[in-house]
């Protein structure tokens, strides 16, 4: 062998091994993230399941789910003040002494005590310590 070939299979021999090592240590940092992203889901959803479980009681009890009650009241996002204001719209305009139809005011009433139970079911969630919430 000449002096060359040996130095260009030194070489060859050398980015080799920094290829593996490199390797690795993408590998190993890959699995590590993936393990964190795997507990993290878990975890995500263990907390909705709970959430959800009450959130499906509270459409129980009521006999309406959350995403009708939220059509019903035309809002988008759960926050008390629109609830509110959208509620007292709707009940006042469906009076029946101004011409209203007593069902659909029922049905705002209905929709009404379905979102004022999930904001509960949030908030508790929210205030709990996360040790707590396991024993829901």
């Amino acid at each position: 062998m000449t002096l060359l070939n040996v130095f260009v299979f030194t070489q060859a021999k050398y980015l080799a091994q920094v290829v593996v090592m490199g390797a690795q240590v993408v590998g190993r940092a890959f699995a590590r993230a993936l393990r964190q992203e795997f507990a993290a889901s878990q975890a995500a959803a263990e907390a909705r399941g709970r959430a959800g479980r009450q959130s499906a009681a509270a459409s129980s009890f009521t006999g309406m789910t959350l995403q009708e009650a939220q059509q019903i009241l035309n809002i988008s996002t759960l926050t008390p003040e629109e609830i509110q204001k959208n509620y007292e719209h709707l009940f006042k305009v469906n009076d029946k002494t101004a011409g209203g139809s007593f069902y659909i005011q029922s049905k705002v009433v209905r929709a009404k005590e379905r979102l004022d139970e999930e904001l509960s079911i949030q908030q508790q969630h929210q205030t709990k310590p996360p040790d707590q919430q396991q024993e829901t």
